[in-house]
């Protein structure tokens, strides 16, 4: 087995750190032209499509300003990247064709008034398909050893691209799971031994600022504003932590917006740099006060105020009766809103009514 000397372990732990820097791998192509002493030095990761999802460059500014002219004039650079056999290093004579116009226009116009006389260039491709390029480029010939570094760096660069890959995807469906959650006013948070918060959807937050019914107290610690929701909650959470057997449970947080919790487990342990999360707090509720609502239905279905706010209570599932007397409706009275209600939205009956508020664009309001 080959070793691995202090300056290329240096260089592999700022390649496979780059993915979590900003510039991404800013380190590992200053570091590598430290090593091999070139003026440039450009790490380029593209997909399957072609276009660039990073391209990574550090040194001459002189060869920066050189290159934009020539895309500007010409467009992309007509190195023969795609052509480059996998895993083997390519000299510049090797890439640029003395009989391609095109080529000797990029060496007369961009290599040579920058002073780069010299280029060392290799290619990898990762399992699913995208490709990686590695250059460097200087004023004097490269020599043996910094061919056989690029070399050596082939199948790490191959790792660092899978990684980077999976963490974008990974990155890219945290996203779309956080707009979804955001939609449907559902987000989640996890919480340590002491109801500390230790992560949570991006939503989440909003709904600390806009609705005060949970907020996040000294050390991180989430406070419901009921006391008793408080401290049902500690006592949920130390039931956990001491191993007690405790299935999901549901917490009514508020009625106006209303609020749920649902508090449960963790069931899957998870790799943590800090403290382990022992419970996980799905949350759920509405954006909008009840008086917003009733606006929002009068202004939807053609509904009067008072027909409004009887078919907010009917969307939530209450009865005829429950929902008239909590408006100080009779029962008669409530009847004939209902019907009116239904008239106007085309409801055949309370079932229908509900579907059609919950489905209606009330539910991203």
């Amino acid at each position: 087995m080959r070793v691995i000397s202090i300056g290329e372990g240096s260089l592999l732990t700022a390649l496979y750190e780059g993915m979590f820097e900003q510039p991404l791998w800013h380190g590992f192509v200053t570091g590598l032209m430290a090593q091999t002493q070139a003026s440039y030095a450009t790490l380029i990761f593209r997909p399957i499509d072609g276009n660039d999802t990073v391209r990574m460059s550090a040194g001459s500014s002189a060869l920066d300003k050189m290159q934009q002219l020539f895309i500007q004039e010409y467009g992309d650079p007509p190195l023969p990247n795609n052509q480059m056999r996998e895993g083997r290093v390519y000299a510049l004579q090797e890439l640029v064709d003395s009989s391609d116009a095109w080529m000797q226009a990029f060496n007369e116009k961009v290599l040579k008034p920058a002073g780069m006389n010299s280029l060392l260039a290799v290619r990898t491709v990762e399992p699913g398909g995208a490709h990686a390029w590695l250059s460097i480029t200087g004023e004097n010939n490269f020599n043996a050893a910094d061919a056989a570094l690029l070399t050596n760096l082939v199948p790490h660069i191959r790792i660092a691209l899978r990684s980077f890959i999976a963490l974008e995807q990974e990155r890219f469906r945290s996203a779309v799971n956080s707009s979804v959650f955001g939609r449907l006013n559902f987000g989640w948070l996890t919480l340590d031994t002491k109801c500390s918060i230790l992560d949570m959807t991006s939503n989440m937050e909003q709904l600390f600022q806009r609705t005060g019914i949970l907020r996040r107290g000294r050390y991180d610690r989430l406070m419901p504003a009921s006391p008793a929701i408080d401290r049902e909650l500690t006592a949920l959470v130390k039931q956990i932590t001491d191993g007690q057997s405790c299935p999901p449970k549901a917490l009514h947080l508020s009625r106006d917006p209303w609020m749920d919790m649902l508090v449960a487990p963790v069931q899957k342990p998870m790799i943590s740099g800090g403290r382990a999360p022992v419970a996980i707090a799905y949350v759920s509720g509405d954006r909008e006060s009840q008086a917003d609502r009733h606006e929002q239905l009068a202004d939807l279905f053609g509904l009067l105020p008072s027909e409004a706010r009887l078919a907010w209570e009917l969307a939530q599932g209450t009865s005829i009766a429950d929902s008239g007397k909590a408006l100080g409706l009779t029962l008669e009275t409530a009847r004939n809103y209902s019907k009116k209600i239904y008239a106007k939205t085309g409801a055949r009956g309370q079932a229908e009514l509900v579907r059609i508020i919950l489905t209606s664009v009330l539910a991203i309001a």
